[in-house]
């Protein structure tokens, strides 16, 4: 098995979690060398950092109490913080939720082309926006807690990941697979896996 690098986008409450930890299931599983797989999600990190008391934290901290999304800076200082500090000569790499923005998107790039991944995979759990809203707020997260916060991050999706997702379906380099995400986990899984396979064959 070649190194395998593999992006997770779609809109808040999509399941790309439970997405990625069952492709880094089954990439573990089909790897006869069994190499590491580097997961970067940046949510936990930004969790962590605005419970700082640094100035950036503090800043960072107001951004998210307003529901607003994160500069891109920042959310590319999480990521690459992450590549620079964990990231092997033999790892696979998957990543979930990133990028969020076109800028970010090409940003990405640069740092997918010093590392000298090919082929990677942009996988777009594509769920309709009232889906996305009834799971986001059956789950009962708090920040979940009412369709206000919940439209913002849907308009954020709308307005500046879906152009992060058009430069990916148009970059040289990246294989761009589209899933039907409103079907059961299992059900998504192997549509995944049958794309993925079909494109390679």
């Amino acid at each position: 098995m070649d190194l395998q690098t593999f992006i997770f986008i779609g809109r808040s409450g999509c399941g790309k979690g439970t997405q990625a930890t069952l492709l880094k299931d089954r990439i573990h599983n089909h790897d006869l060398e069994k190499r590491q797989i580097l997961y970067i999600e940046t949510g936990d990190k930004f969790r962590e950092f605005i419970r700082g008391r640094g100035f950036s934290a503090l800043l960072s901290k107001e951004i998210y109490d307003r529901d607003d999304r994160q500069p891109d800076f920042l959310a590319c200082f999480m990521w690459s913080n992450m590549l620079l500090e964990e990231l092997e000569d033999n790892m696979h790499l998957v990543f979930d939720g990133a990028p969020r923005s076109l800028s970010e998107a090409r940003l990405l790039t640069t740092a997918l082309a010093f590392y000298k991944r090919k082929n990677t995979v942009v996988i777009h759990l594509n769920v309709s926006r009232k889906w996305s809203e009834e799971r986001l707020l059956s789950r009962g997260r708090s920040d979940d807690a009412s369709l206000s916060k919940i439209n913002k991050r849907l308009d954020w999706f709308d307005k500046d990941v879906v152009p992060a997702l058009d430069f990916f379906k148009n970059t040289p380099g990246f294989k761009f697979i589209e899933v039907n995400g409103e079907q059961s986990i299992e059900n998504v899984h192997r549509e995944i896996v049958s794309k993925y396979d079909n494109d390679k064959a």
